[in-house]
């Protein structure tokens, strides 16, 4: 693993929302992460070494928690599994099993788990399966991200055709603008106003739903609709906010992937090999 950091490289507009900490002041990236494989075994890559989080077969409907150390997913069966260094446990039942754009997702401080229950509702439950509670009810159900801020959820519709965000303070969801046709929200602004989501390049060919391994990353404005494509070169295959504001976006490469880093300001400030071995594996988290 390489790093590099990068002083001061202009690449375009802004496209984070106001970071917690400057550029000066914000933490490097060692380069830990965690992955998904194409059999769907979860892992935490860190300091060289690889850990399995969870191994959970052919089953799309997964997550992994901020904090890294901890693994969530919906069985066939319509369990939701949760795994916590040697403990799995069973923290809601009778969901909808075998959809794979239904992924619950964690909460920013890695102690909750939002998933989606009957009639589109939004619910959130500890990690230990206790203190279940409902945040709300909105249309955007598929792939949930979270905001760092923990004000705000969003995922896209059934159909493909919108992104909704959630306000989990007053239970409303609020349909968002310049979105049409969808197939991935992968991350929010720690504000939870700007996402990172796919488009479609052909909107014929949606697909099932499942978490892709590598997408074209847009960042979309949810209140005004405005569009970037983040200003970094070579083939963009995903991208991530980070809970300080930063934006860390995947460029894939031959032998390896690179994480390149922007400030709030749209600068880039770093680089980071990633391992060899997560080339064809999908981004499901970025760590401190």
């Amino acid at each position: 693993m390489k790093i590099r950091v990068v002083a001061g490289v202009a690449l375009g507009a802004a496209l984070v929302a106001p970071a917690t900490a400057s550029a000066a002041t914000a933490p490097e990236l060692s380069g830990a992460a965690v992955y998904a494989s194409t059999g769907h075994q979860l892992a935490r890559y860190e300091g060289g070494e690889w850990s399995t989080l969870a191994r959970i077969g052919a089953l799309p409907q997964f997550a992994a928690s901020p904090d890294g150390r901890k693994a969530a997913w919906v069985t066939d069966g319509g369990n939701l599994q949760v795994k916590d260094g040697a403990k799995t446990v069973t923290a809601a039942r009778k969901l909808q099993g075998g959809t794979p754009c239904l992924t619950p997702v964690w909460s920013p401080d890695s102690t909750q788990i939002a998933y989606v229950g009957k009639s589109e509702t939004i619910m959130a439950v500890k990690a230990d399966g206790t203190g279940a509670r409902r945040l709300g009810t909105s249309k955007g159900v598929c792939h949930l991200a979270w905001a760092a801020g923990g004000r705000y959820l969003a995922g896209y519709t059934g159909e493909a055709d919108a992104v909704y965000r959630l306000d989990v303070r007053t239970g409303k969801s609020v349909r968002a603008k310049g979105v049409k046709l969808v197939t991935h929200v992968q991350s929010l602004s720690p504000n939870g106003r700007d996402a990172v989501v796919e488009f479609p390049a052909n909107p014929d060919a949606l697909g099932d739903g499942s978490w892709p391994s590598a997408f074209r990353p847009t960042v979309v404005d949810l209140v005004t609709g405005k569009k970037l494509t983040p200003a970094v070169k070579g083939r963009l295959i995903g991208a991530f906010y980070l809970a300080d504001g930063r934006l860390v976006v995947r460029v894939a490469g031959g032998a390896h992937n690179t994480l390149v880093v922007l400030d709030a300001a749209g600068k880039e400030t770093q680089r980071v090999e990633e391992p060899a071995k997560a080339r064809t594996q999908a981004l499901l988290q970025v760590l401190p």
